[in-house]
């Protein structure tokens, strides 16, 4: 394994219709200099919203991890993983905290992990993923 840094973007969304309802995951992972390198979109049955946000950003970080990245930088929609994740809100459901205990190992074969909060408006292509393969299962 290289000791040199490769800088990565990921954009992840979940979401189910109705929670929980029919959900699906989505997302794009970039490189330093802003190149998509992978991005994904799939429909993993019927679960929470929540559920379904942590199953994105596991996805697009095991994705990460596979193409090498040390340092990544994480998008996300949604406020509550990102405080989960960041330590700010306590996990207390028993589904989520497997979840959260996954992603934190997986966290650790970076070198640098950031997780950031950002508005809906600019996590349009994740959440394009996520609809798409709802509505391919309709």
């Amino acid at each position: 394994m290289s000791l040199r840094k490769k800088i990565g973007y990921l954009y992840t969304d979940g979401g189910a219709r109705g929670n929980p309802g029919p959900a699906a995951i989505g997302g794009e992972l970039y490189d330093g200099t802003q190149r998509k390198i992978a991005s994904f979109s799939e429909y993993i049955g019927a679960t929470t919203n929540n559920i379904a946000e942590y199953t994105a950003l596991m996805r697009g970080m095991t994705l990460a991890h596979a193409s090498h990245i040390t340092h990544l930088t994480c998008y996300l929609d949604s406020e509550l993983v990102v405080r989960q994740m960041n330590f700010e809100y306590k996990v207390k459901n028993k589904e989520l905290a497997l979840l959260f205990a996954k992603l934190h190992v997986l966290r650790s074969s970076f070198a640098a992990v950031s997780l950031r909060h950002i508005p809906r408006e600019r996590n349009r292509r994740a959440d394009a993923l996520v609809n798409a393969a709802l509505d391919m299962k309709k």
